[in-house]
């Protein structure tokens, strides 16, 4: 993932029930954003009640109301397992093909399908409305919930008011607690119903409460903006969302590609966009051989596992999966969904490397760094600024630059030639 395109914050995913069960937290456009690695062991220096007392004079005078505070806020109770989750969040770095197997289940598949049917009037007025398919809303649906069925087991209101009473990301949480306490005012749900993740996502499709508060939609006029119960109030909300964060009409948001061998593999970047027509003259073509379209339809080339694996021309729409949540793997996983419950088939996988260990990709790392890259955090993780520093060590030492780290580039590294 280019650096280029990690503009709009990079977050870390807290909501995604489903996935932090299986012990993948991704980074998350709608979660705040990470603390400053000198924050991560901060201390409080008052007690929570007495920020408790303040915080109601705060949100008393922003015009919630005492019935509303009385509700949400007496008996109020910090809750230590839930700093001790914040701060010790991490990915499970996997590599895509393994990260989509183990999300796109035939079981997702087969329950996406049944509620693309189930509610096909639904989502067709929807996407009249909003001009978001239903593939797109549905598979976001699977994804953070598994369509309504694990949306968090956690009192919501207690989780915000830990994290912002916590030192760590105080400011973030205290206007996520703010806006909880909004959606309670405005009627939508009490305190009681508001159950989530750890960090505070609501709902189905997991909305922060910002975002709740904000972009929910009354779509079955009841009068409540119900995003746990209400799938009107699911979908249309969602596509609301997406509109929000610049989903495009009528136009695609991926497409699966077979590339030459001789491709300028430096061009394969999200950082770097040519239009399809481009593409089409260096010789990349539809998955099954067929000339692309030789359109002015801006797109990059994705490469998640090398020129050797599975490859994807991504459009201007696909900007928008990357502003929901910031892991490239997920965000290629919830495309592909996407597109398979829209009628398409399997992606290829090719003859992709081997999966790289966590042991290697540390190595990996502080060999980059020692050569003189940028990676960020030694993690482990072949994210965004791993991926941009291979790429420039492949230049460097004359190697297809696929962004994507061989056994070839690591001998190189550690010859330091």
């Amino acid at each position: 993932m280019g650096e280029a395109m990690l503009k709009a914050t990079l977050q870390v995913a807290m909501g995604a029930v489903l996935l932090a069960g299986m012990g993948i937290v991704p980074l998350r456009a709608q979660a705040p954003p990470s603390a400053p690695q000198a924050t991560a062991n901060c201390q409080n220096t008052e007690s929570f009640e007495r920020w408790l007392g303040e915080f109601r004079k705060e949100a008393q005078a922003s015009g919630i109301s005492r019935a509303t505070l009385a509700a949400a806020l007496d008996g109020m109770a910090f809750d230590p397992s839930i700093v001790n989750r914040d701060r010790r969040q991490s990915f499970f770095a996997q590599s895509f093909p393994a990260f989509s197997a183990k999300l796109i289940s035939s079981n997702r598949l087969q329950t996406g399908a049944a509620k693309l049917k189930q509610h096909h009037e639904l989502f067709a007025r929807v996407e009249r409305e909003y001009g978001v398919p239903g593939p797109v809303i549905a598979a976001l649906w699977g994804l953070e919930s598994d369509f309504g069925g694990s949306m968090g087991e956690l009192p919501v209101l207690r989780s915000l008011a830990t994290l912002a009473y916590d030192c760590r990301r105080p400011d973030m949480f205290r206007a996520e607690l703010l806006d909880a306490l909004r959606i309670v005012d405005r009627g939508d749900l009490t305190p009681a119903q508001m159950i989530g993740s750890w960090a505070g996502e609501l709902g189905q499709t997991q909305f922060l409460p910002a975002h709740y508060f904000k972009f929910a939609v009354d779509y079955d006029g009841d009068g409540r903006r119900d995003l746990l119960r209400s799938v009107p109030d699911v979908i249309a909300s969602t596509a609301n969302f997406l509109v929000f964060l610049g989903w495009q009409r009528g136009q695609p948001w991926l497409e699966e590609v077979r590339v030459p061998a001789n491709l300028p593999w430096d061009q394969a970047d999200l950082a770097v966009q040519h239009p399809r027509a481009t593409w089409a003259k260096w010789g990349v073509t539809a998955i099954n051989g067929r000339p692309l379209t030789p359109d002015a339809l801006p797109a990059s080339l994705v490469l998640p596992t090398g020129r050797f694996g599975p490859a994807f021309l991504a459009f201007p729409n696909f900007q928008v999966y990357l502003k929901w949540n910031q892991s490239l793997n997920y965000c290629l996983t919830a495309a592909h969904l996407a597109q398979r419950f829209a009628g398409e088939p399997p992606y290829h996988h090719g003859t992709p490397p081997p999966d790289w260990s966590l042991a290697q990709l540390r190595e990996l790392q502080q060999l980059l760094v020692r050569r003189g890259f940028s990676v960020g955090d030694i993690d482990g993780k072949l994210g965004a600024a791993t991926r941009a520093s291979v790429k420039a060590a492949q230049m460097k030492y004359g190697l297809p630059a696929d962004s994507y780290p061989t056994a070839e580039l690591l001998e190189h590294l550690r010859a330091g030639r």
